[in-house]
């Protein structure tokens, strides 16, 4: 069932979990999340990008190299400048997820609410 699925370009659910655990763990840190806001204003090099961080460069590489391995940015060197990105697919996926989740909240605090009201609506009959 996994070869078809993955012959049809479905990804199984272990290999999607996989990838939201990655994805999240990117956003985990506050200098990756500071990175990827000053990257939603567009591309900048590393050394802009570390500039704000009282870090060694070592220490900030890698950060860029979870975020990199965790898909939220790509990266190329022209010269002796490494310039990176944001990627767009990554915040999409992680839109995704989280808009499942509000959405499947949502339904179920819309049930609590029926439920309390259908409660509070038999008390006042009870009281009568």
């Amino acid at each position: 069932m996994a070869s078809y699925l993955d012959s049809l370009g479905v990804m199984s659910i272990d290999s999607h979990m996989a990838n939201l655990n990655s994805i999240f763990h990117g956003l985990s840190d506050p200098t990756r999340r500071a990175v990827i806001a000053r990257l939603a204003a567009g591309p900048a090099p590393v050394s802009e990008l570390a500039a704000p961080h009282d870090m060694a460069l070592p220490s900030f590489l890698k950060h860029l190299k979870v975020l990199e391995a965790s898909g939220w940015i790509a990266s190329d060197k022209a010269g002796r400048v490494r310039t990176c990105r944001l990627q767009p697919e990554t915040v999409k996926a992680a839109e995704g997820w989280l808009g499942q989740q509000r959405s499947l909240w949502e339904a179920r605090l819309d049930r609590l609410d029926a439920f309390l009201d259908n409660l509070n609506d038999e008390g006042k009959n009870d009281e009568g």
